[in-house]
């Protein structure tokens, strides 16, 4: 049977090559755009693959629920949850406020969340399931921290997220074997919108070890943070 893939941000850059990606490995794949236009608009340059557009706003925890039962509705159970969606908040330290930061740590942190809470628990029972969270290396505390405040302390946060779902797995498990994994990764600086012209790095380069881990045989990385398919230290 096909496994459904929800790719978040799934319209352009690294998400979007994420989607042609799952595609063309022969998943379903349900596109999570901010709104359903920008989704038509991605697809266009998309031939063939059994995709799906998901309108769901990431500001707003209501709303992703809503997208997400009705997308589940609709197009079954979400195997493979990629959290790729995220935000650049480069604000000097000095100037960020409570609403900033909390702008970036609802869409890179609490949005996350909530889609991993409507579909971990499923994933659990089914005994089968992929969870990915697209993270950054500014979020890294091996590597300083060196990012802008808010896009920094929230790619952080979401390593912490990935570490305590990757144990509410292996809790949920008690023994047994069941092939739900946890992972994050970062696929690096690369030539985006957001990682602008100077990246080295292709947007098909930085998909890489997201695809990779979405479509893994039983027995992979779980609870790991990686980087060009390699663990590396949180």
């Amino acid at each position: 049977m096909t496994k459904n893939v929800l790719v978040t941000g799934g319209n352009r850059g690294i998400g979007l090559e994420i989607v042609k990606g799952m595609l063309s490995k022969g998943y379903k794949v349900l596109m999570g755009c901010r709104d359903e236009e920008s989704g038509l608009e991605a697809k266009k340059d998309i031939v063939g693959g059994d995709l799906h557009i998901i309108e769901m706003p990431l500001d707003n925890e209501t709303a992703i629920v809503d997208a997400f039962v009705r997308a589940e509705a609709v197009y079954g159970p979400i195997d493979i949850l990629i959290n790729n969606a995220g935000i650049l908040d480069d604000t000097s330290w000095k100037d960020v406020n409570a609403e900033s930061l909390s702008k970036s740590m609802q869409v890179n942190v609490n949005a996350p969340l909530t889609l991993i809470q409507q579909s971990l628990p499923q994933m659990i029972e089914r005994g089968f399931g992929r969870i990915i969270n697209v993270s950054s290396s500014y979020g890294s505390f091996a590597e300083g921290l060196k990012g802008p405040l808010c896009y920094a302390v929230s790619k952080a946060a979401i390593n912490a997220l990935t570490v305590k779902m990757a144990a509410v797995v292996d809790e949920a498990a008690n023994g047994k074997n069941i092939d739900v994994t946890v992972n994050g990764m970062t696929p690096g600086w690369v030539h985006t919108r957001m990682g602008g012209s100077d990246a080295p790095k292709t947007p098909e380069e930085g998909a890489d070890t997201a695809i990779w881990l979405a479509t893994m045989e039983e027995g992979g990385p779980h609870g790991k943070f990686l980087k060009d398919r390699e663990p590396i230290e949180w």
